[in-house]
């Protein structure tokens, strides 16, 4: 490991080139730009930097530009004199002000609005401004710091930043991976929050590991390290002690993790059958087996966007078995008692039910289901009417 003090914990080769890339950065002055999905960690890199480098006793001003309204933002960051605008009281100091000597810290930086970036773009270039309401120009001596989530080249493209600020603030580029891309460091982030929530709380949770860790590093982490913090502390929380169980994870992580496993032979393994607590009043078992049988088949079909082949081939049954099923709920109507209601509908006859007996269809042939395309309303389809589905 390197010298160089960080809060991030990793040891991925990802990381790894990170900390020496900072460890540079951090003795100069010039300005960088870091980028990367959200809660991948990009104020502890700022935070990384400041606490490196000579401006490191100096103050450390954080400012979230996505956070404050735009009409609000430009006295934040430059302060404004007493009586500038409705409300301004009294004068107060801004941001760039505030960390005179140290650095600013300009979070969700693609946030900030056109008319502001002209602004900063002079502060970049002079470390000259005026608050709002002052004629008089002062001069800070600050490191300027920013971040964004955002693809500022798209960003520029589009004309919704602009560009010679853009230049200006990526003089040293700095890519935070997203957790997906550096699995190998979960393991230690994982042990690195369960010790730090035991300690906060005075628990004893054991660090995760076997079939849990297995979950954990099948999932891809879409909020990044701060996901997998957040979940340690709930973790640790309410479990309180002993070792963490597949039951304790989010649906979301148990689900991804068993879609991968092999089926299991026999009995329904811990990971492919959910928890249940038989409650003290007892229970309507044949209804729960009912709703669960209906969960699974409801699945199948909307994987399949209702293709009853795949659907039974998911399910192991019979297509003929699933469609039976299908009919018991409603959710199947045999494609001859469809033709005759729209034989019916074209002669007129459907309120008095002429032709309901015979069932004779466009070619005068009798009906058959077991001839036609059934139609099914698919579980989780774009709208609420039955389709046509492939068999």
């Amino acid at each position: 490991m390197l010298a160089f003090r960080s809060p991030l914990v990793g040891e991925s080769l990802a990381i790894q080139n990170i900390f020496k890339t900072l460890e540079k950065v951090s003795q100069t002055d010039s300005t960088v730009l870091i980028t990367g999905e959200s809660g991948t960690g990009k104020e502890l890199v700022a935070r990384a930097i400041h606490e490196n480098s000579p401006r490191a006793q100096k103050p450390l001003v954080i400012v979230n530009c996505g956070a404050i309204p735009s009409d609000l933002l430009e006295a934040e960051l430059f302060g404004h004199m007493k009586g500038a605008f409705t409300g301004a009281t009294q004068t107060r100091q801004g941001r760039f002000e505030l960390a005179h000597g140290g650095t600013i810290f300009l979070d969700e930086i693609g946030e900030m609005p056109l008319h502001l970036q002209v602004k900063l773009l002079r502060v970049i270039q002079t470390r000259q401004f005026e608050p709002i309401g002052s004629s008089k120009t002062m001069e800070v001596d600050v490191r300027i710091i920013a971040a964004t989530n955002r693809d500022l080249d798209k960003a520029v493209q589009n004309k919704e930043f602009r560009e010679d600020l853009y230049y200006r603030l990526n003089v040293i580029p700095v890519k935070i991976p997203a957790l997906r891309e550096r699995k190998s460091d979960i393991p230690l982030l994982v042990s690195h929050f369960a010790q730090q929530f035991n300690q906060l709380t005075g628990h004893s949770v054991e660090a995760p590991s076997g079939q849990i860790m297995d979950a954990l590093m099948a999932y891809d982490w879409p909020g990044n390290v701060r996901e997998l913090e957040n979940l340690m502390e709930r973790l640790v929380i309410l479990k309180g002690q002993g070792s963490v169980d597949l039951g304790d994870l989010p649906h979301r992580i148990f689900q991804k993790y068993a879609e991968g496993r092999p089926a299991g032979d026999g009995a329904l393994s811990e990971w492919e059958f959910p928890r249940m607590v038989l409650p003290n009043a007892g229970c309507d078992l044949k209804a729960i087996v009912a709703a669960f049988e209906n969960h699974l088949v409801d699945q199948a079909l909307a994987r399949t966007n209702g293709n009853k082949n795949r659907a039974s081939e998911l399910l192991r049954m019979n297509r003929t078995t699933l469609v039976e099923k299908l009919r018991k709920r409603g959710m199947i109507i045999p494609a001859s008692e469809r033709e005759r209601e729209r034989e019916m509908a074209r002669r007129g006859d459907l309120s008095n039910g002429t032709g309901a007996v015979s069932g004779i269809n466009n070619n005068g042939n009798v009906g058959n289901a077991d001839y036609g395309i059934d139609e099914v309303a698919v579980p989780g389809a774009s709208n609420s009417t039955n389709r046509q589905l492939d068999v």
